[in-house]
């Protein structure tokens, strides 16, 4: 009698956690193709893919995309499209480059500046998709042009460049060690000749973070009564995430330490998806892109939230475009050419649903980084541009016909 009511019990368990496990495929997917990715090329590539140095320009050559990533999320989620974010970042960066280099404008002037104009920008194209209801498609494709040929117009079609080493550390600089302390005690255990204290003390305070936010979280569902995600799920998603992040912490603290591109992706980061995960502004943005009328007649000023989505995406396309061109240390007037394709297809692959209304902060990120790793692993192993084009081409089609196929599924 026993052994049957265990037999039965251990059933249901595993029904469970392959009931939660096909709820959840797109999240924990996503994990698991980075790690399979990173190690795929990791071998490869004999091992180049996760020396610090390379570790740290991956961060460097995909912190724009990830940062404009965050924008696009919450435009897609919100039912919409942009498609002029590569060419308002480069016309930022032009214009940026012209004040600096030519005008002789004060970098901090500058920077202010350019996030001013890429905040009218995003407000000018929202007002036309918001309030006079013209697709964004049409209101962002004609961006697209409008941009590109404003920054040939700025840049009189050449280079302009170099910036101050002031506006270079936007994207090129690292942040100070103020613990070497820790960092020498970590090279005592290591055998590394140096160690970045403050790098591994970050590393350590977030994965602390993420685990007392998880299991914050559990206690919180539990106390409502709300199934929550199984035990071994959450040990196992907590054990290979906090090992990741001490690892690439490590690799970095062995270099430069972490670039400053780092900290303003992680802030960004944490700051975006708080909004959409536990604010009222979030949930009215999932709710928009869900169903437009239904927002509408429950109180929902939609033309507002939908106006304020494409000013968040004009403010962060100029933050990349300034990043974009302090790493290049010129502006050139082909400065994020069909960047945008990238940003919309990190997004996809990162779970956001074409309808709008679905779609994780996180999931974007993971999916930039998806589209980062590749590029940079093909790129290490001397695949050509045409087929880099191809693969990654094949891979935003896998992932729609992988949400679309949920969909049916769940229908």
């Amino acid at each position: 009698m026993t052994e049957t009511t265990s037999s039965e019990t251990d059933h249901a368990g595993g029904k469970r956690l392959l009931s939660y496990l096909g709820a959840h495929m797109r999240e924990y997917g996503l994990l698991i193709a980075l790690i399979a990715i990173m190690l795929c090329f990791q071998i490869v590539t004999d091992g180049t893919l996760l020396r610090p140095v390379n570790i740290t320009n991956l961060f460097l050559q995909n912190s724009y995309i990830i940062i404009m990533a965050l924008g696009m999320l919450i435009v897609i989620v919100g039912g919409n499209i942009d498609l002029s974010v590569g060419s308002v970042m480069g016309f930022v960066g032009a214009l940026a480059a012209v004040m600096i280099v030519e005008w002789n404008v004060p970098v901090s002037v500058t920077v202010l500046t350019c996030l001013f104009a890429g905040i009218v920008i995003g407000a000018a194209q929202g007002y036309w998709v918001a309030y006079w209801n013209i697709p964004s498609f049409i209101v962002t494709l004609a961006g697209m042009l409008v941009f590109r040929g404003a920054s040939l117009w700025l840049l009189e079609g050449q280079s302009v460049g170099p910036f101050p080493q002031s506006f270079q550390m936007l994207s090129t600089g690292f942040v100070a060690d103020l613990i070497p302390p820790l960092g020498d005690a970590i090279s005592a255990v290591t055998g590394d000749k140096r160690v970045n204290g403050l790098a591994m003390l970050v590393g350590l305070v977030s994965v602390g973070t993420i685990i007392w936010s998880g299991l914050r979280v559990r206690a919180q569902n539990k106390a409502y009564g709300i199934e929550d995600e199984p035990t071994s799920f959450f040990v196992a998603r907590n054990v290979i995430v906090a090992g990741a992040i001490l690892f690439l912490v490590y690799k970095l603290s062995t270099f430069r330490g972490l670039p400053n591109v780092l900290i303003t992706m992680g802030v960004l980061t944490l700051i975006y998806a708080f909004i959409t995960e536990r604010t009222t502004l979030g949930r009215r943005i999932y709710a928009l892109g869900g169903n437009r009328k239904a927002a509408k007649l429950s109180g929902i000023a939609t033309e507002r939230l939908t106006f304020f989505t494409f000013v968040n995406m004009g403010f962060l396309a100029a933050l990349a475009g300034l990043i974009f061109a302090a790493r290049l240390n010129t502006a050139t007037p082909k400065a994020g050419f069909a960047l945008e394709l990238d940003v919309i297809a990190a997004v996809f692959i990162g779970g956001a649903s074409m309808s709008g209304g679905v779609g994780k902060i996180v999931g974007a990120v993971v999916g930039a980084f998806i589209m980062g790793v590749m590029n940079n692993g093909m790129s290490i192993m001397g695949i050509g541009i045409d087929y880099q084009q191809v693969i990654k081409g094949l891979v935003l089609l896998a992932a729609v016909i992988f949400d679309v196929y949920n969909k049916q599924k769940q229908g």
